[in-house]
């Protein structure tokens, strides 16, 4: 198992698939499953049952997790795609971009 460098907050940019070129922010992450759930992308329709008599049915509409392999961090300074790499500042690992160099916000 690998670890997970993204983070809820973070922006991304989808690489592949039918949202292939959004951008998004991470609204979840499944590090066990190596997957996140990015804001407006890889939208799914459920169809809910009614449960009583008299009671309409529901279309709910969610954002499925993807797999964290089609997703790159936005470099803040840039705005272009980049990879994540780590620098150590006073005894603390902090993520860094590695288009920029600039270190990222624990938040972001």
């Amino acid at each position: 198992m690998t670890t997970m460098n993204l983070r809820t907050g973070d922006l991304v940019m989808i690489l592949t698939g039918k949202d292939r070129g959004k951008k998004g922010k991470i609204t979840q992450v499944f590090p066990r499953l190596g997957r996140v759930v990015v804001e407006g992308v890889n939208q799914m329709t459920k169809n809910i049952r009614r449960r009583r008599r008299g009671e309409q049915g529901q279309r709910v509409q969610f954002n499925a997790p993807i797999d964290r392999s089609k997703v790159m961090l936005i470099d803040p300074k840039s705005g272009q795609p980049t990879r994540l790499g780590s620098i150590v500042i006073s005894g603390k690992k902090i993520r860094r971009s590695v288009r920029s160099n600039e270190p990222l916000s624990p938040s972001s």
